[in-house]
């Protein structure tokens, strides 16, 4: 049953489970106006019993001379019964007579008790002859026996078999309505779900991420309709991120990818034509070739860091970090690259929750790209204190229009294309910073040059468990 009704589109669904639940509905209301009607009519037939005066004709017959016995059919005959009643005289000894109707009716306990006076009445629902009767026992004043008066329940029947058929065919009316009104419901209701899986079928058959759903109102299907659009547009944005990632990444890779070709082509063209070339131009393509490489090494891996999604990223091992251990050793590799620039550091304790690797390369990168703009001679400040990382160089500066795009893929400002570099390396230090939760901008410094601030959460102290 289940397989069954899962198989169902959901329209047939949605409108097979209105038309049960207003089923049940109607079915329960039904029952329920069937039985109250019932109850009041079995009450008003009670009321007529005890409102008839066939006690006093029953009476008047005792003081006649009528004996409880059974009474012939010609004086039964002959005696009036204007009330279409049956009544029926039982004594103490559970002895009883007809007096009015044709067919006796069972004696039970409660009409003995009725005729010893133990009880003033008893009201019941008896069987006599296959009919069915509703039953009045009260005692007779000034005797020993006690009076049954039963009228049938057909009257009571037939007004509630009339009932019954009005009430079923009401019912199938508006069990038929609501299947009906459900299948209206459903078409109206799942309108935007139609809307939705044409637009999600138009992006798989066509990869189409421009389509959007418009949406009205505030529910859950005006919900579904924004993350979709939402979905869509991250989904576009990430492959447009992407294009211009592998379109960047060719154009930095086409220029040193050419030169050294280039190179290459001399050094395999001296050794073919058997002219061999100088010693120093030799020792210069040699030199130039080397340099190639390792900056296309540089480059793939700022494109594989670049390349690892966020969420892969962020799972790294990620470590309780001293950043001015961090710090330091990449002020000591500066000091090493940077051949006639000088690189102070006034280093304060300071720990964070960081991917070693990750925050080391970040530190080298800020501190690579302030040597690579220090004048020959000049200085690079590196203060860490409360948390804030300074770097500060005395170079040109960055202009105030460039300032926005110093973070972004393969960005290089005009006066720096001339210089080594992918222009990847601020990206990596922008995510990374990002990924640890802190902050990093750049800004002019004064006295010229610029100032490299970098903010990470965290403590002048490390946390228990890394005490010596």
């Amino acid at each position: 049953m289940t397989r069954w009704f899962n198989a169902l589109p959901l329209r047939s669904r949605l409108a097979l489970l209105v038309a049960t639940a207003v089923a049940v509905a109607v079915a329960a209301c039904a029952a329920s106006a069937w039985f109250l009607v019932r109850a009041q009519l079995v009450d008003s037939l009670d009321d007529a019993l005890r409102r008839n005066q066939v006690d006093r004709l029953a009476l008047d017959f005792v003081r006649a001379g009528g004996q409880c016995r059974a009474v012939p059919e010609e004086e039964r005959r002959s005696l009036p019964n204007p009330f279409d009643s049956t009544v029926q005289l039982v004594d103490g000894t559970g002895t009883s007579c007809v007096v009015f109707g044709e067919q006796p009716l069972p004696v039970s306990a409660s009409d003995v008790a009725v005729a010893r006076g133990e009880r003033p009445e008893a009201l019941r629902t008896v069987t006599a002859g296959g009919t069915e009767y509703r039953a009045l026992t009260t005692p007779l004043e000034g005797t020993n026996v006690a009076a049954t008066v039963a009228r049938p329940l057909d009257e009571v029947d037939d007004s509630l078999n009339t009932l019954g058929i009005v009430l079923g065919l009401v019912a199938a009316a508006g069990v038929l309505g609501s299947a009906g009104a459900g299948v209206g419901l459903a078409r109206a209701g799942l309108r935007p779900v139609d809307r939705l899986t044409d637009a999600v079928e138009h992006v798989a058959r066509t990869e189409d991420l421009a389509v959007r759903i418009p949406v009205e109102g505030d529910d859950e299907i005006a919900r579904l309709s924004r993350s979709f659009n939402a979905m869509t547009a991250a989904l576009a944005t990430s492959r447009d991120l992407q294009q211009q990632l592998i379109a960047d990444a060719g154009h930095e890779l086409r220029t040193p990818l050419t030169s050294l070709r280039t190179n290459i082509d001399l050094l395999v063209r001296s050794e073919r034509t058997g002219r061999s070339l100088p010693p120093e131009d030799r020792r210069a393509l040699l030199e130039s070739v080397r340099a190639q490489i390792a900056e296309l090494a540089s480059l793939i891996g700022d494109l594989q860091e670049l390349s690892r999604p966020d969420a892969v990223a962020a799972g790294g091992s990620v470590e309780v970090v001293g950043l001015h251990d961090t710090t330091e050793r990449a002020v000591e590799r500066a000091r090493l690259r940077g051949t006639g620039i000088t690189v102070t550091a006034e280093l304060a304790p300071w720990y964070v929750r960081a991917e070693p690797a990750a925050l080391e390369r970040a530190v080298v990168n800020l501190l690579d790209n302030a040597v690579k703009f220090s004048p020959p001679g000049g200085t690079v400040e590196v203060v860490l204190a409360d948390g804030v990382l300074r770097v500060r160089d005395h170079g040109p500066g960055i202009p105030e229009e460039e300032l926005p795009h110093v973070f972004d893929r393969f960005w290089r400002s005009p006066s720096a294309r001339s210089l080594p570099g992918s222009g990847l390396g601020l990206s990596i230090v922008a995510r990374t910073v990002r990924r640890s939760g802190g902050e990093i901008a750049l800004r002019p410094a004064g006295g010229g040059g610029t100032e490299a601030i970098l903010r990470l959460p965290g403590a002048p102290t490390p946390p228990p468990d890394r005490l010596p």
